[in-house]
């Protein structure tokens, strides 16, 4: 049954255009959607302004359980009836401020507290904010009418996850020289204003002065990866890896980019370094590990990554998932169980690009199943038990 797969890159690098640019589930950051402008963790993303006039304010602050600063700014997300959207992101103070009434992603506000406006959203009840930060647990805040009367949530207190060994933040950054940490600040700041080529040169003298410098290095690979620049991405990520071997985020794009060029053990190696090195803040991985496994033929190892992914995905925001454990699970050849999973991706998405060949595929697999399944004969036919067992049942 391997003629199931074929189509396959193409069918599942689309997600690749998904994940090219840090979409995700994760998280993504990268992938896990954590980044903004030019994937710099510390620049928001920047929304729409709101065409509601006066909205509702919600203002707070993040800390950490141990009294240490931020890595790098906190995600804030409002999640209802299953469905996450990102609502701001902290600075590194902690702060934050937005307005629930826009309508899309929101810049981080945090250095302007608004008053609680008119308009208020009754849907909220039924919603909670959550707050989440790479390497510690993630806090939810119930929404609620009385809640509201008080836009200022408080001091929010984040606790640190053990088993997280991966790093979000290069430990090489705090010891960069002077020069070359003003370099990557002056490079930062480009970013934001989306001055590419001011970024570029900035980046590049930060590694010059300080050649260990993988946040740096992590930089110049985002820029390459958005002008297309894959082959020289891919060398400044790796830079970044040598650097700093347990700073996740070149990790993930390098794995990325591995799904784009097909180059399934490059993608193995790097989803499943991410996953051992935070098992809990890139969800992403789990897909990414699945589909490189299973092009290599690990399918158990395949088949692990997916469920995982699929368990994680509860806002389903990789629609591949199901289809990707439907092939693998068909490989393994239990159709019973990789039939109704590739008709539901079907039904959810029915104007998929590549539809007319996963149709092709689902019907192999529905004839394949009905070859497995025992006839009504023999479904009918009573058990056959030897005298001998017929005595020992015998009450």
């Amino acid at each position: 049954m391997r003629t199931l797969a074929v189509g396959l890159a193409a069918c599942l690098t689309a997600s690749a255009a998904w994940g090219q640019l840090g979409g995700s589930l994760g998280g993504s950051s990268g992938i896990s959607g954590r980044t903004g402008i030019g994937g710099n963790p510390n620049t928001p993303s920047l929304g729409e302004p709101s065409s509601m006039g006066r909205g509702t304010f919600i203002t707070g602050k993040v800390a950490l359980s141990d009294g240490a600063a931020l890595p790098e700014p906190a995600k804030i997300e409002r999640y209802c009836s299953g469905t996450a959207r990102v609502e701001a992101h902290t600075d590194l103070k902690g702060r934050f401020s937005f307005d629930l009434s826009r309508p899309q992603e929101l810049a981080d506000a945090s250095d302007q507290p608004g008053a609680l406006g008119r308009g208020r959203d009754r849907t909220l009840m039924d919603c909670e904010l959550r707050i989440s930060l790479p390497g510690f647990r993630t806090e939810a805040i119930q929404l609620s009418d009385s809640r509201l009367d008080n836009p200022d949530l408080g001091t929010i207190i984040l606790r640190r996850i053990a088993s997280v060994e991966g790093l979000t933040i290069s430990a090489t950054s705090s010891l960069a020289p002077k020069d070359a940490k003003k370099a990557y600040e002056k490079g930062l700041e480009a970013v934001g204003k989306k001055n590419v080529a001011e970024a570029q040169k900035d980046f590049e003298k930060a590694v010059e002065i300080y050649p260990r410098y993988a946040a740096a290095w992590y930089e110049i690979g985002r820029l390459d990866e958005q002008s297309n620049r894959f082959d020289e991405a891919r060398k400044s990520y790796g830079q970044a890896v040598v650097a700093d071997a347990k700073y996740i985020p070149p990790h993930e794009r390098l794995a990325w980019i591995a799904l784009r060029d097909t180059k399934w053990q490059e993608l193995a190696e790097h989803s499943d370094t991410i996953l051992r090195l935070d098992p809990i803040d890139y969800p992403d991985a789990y897909y990414l590990s699945g589909v490189g496994n299973f092009q290599l033929g690990n399918l158990d190892a395949a088949e692990k990554g997916a469920r995982e992914a699929l368990a994680r995905d509860t806002t389903h925001k990789n629609p591949r998932t199901p289809y990707l454990l439907a092939l693998i699970l068909a490989q393994k050849h239990d159709y019973a169980a990789a039939v109704p999973l590739l008709r539901g991706f079907l039904e959810q998405n029915p104007g998929v690009s590549d539809a007319a060949n996963i149709r092709q595929q689902l019907a192999s697999m529905e004839e394949a199943a009905r070859g497995q399944a025992p006839s009504s004969q023999e479904k009918a036919a009573p058990e056959k038990t030897s005298p001998e067992k017929a005595v020992q049942e015998k009450p």
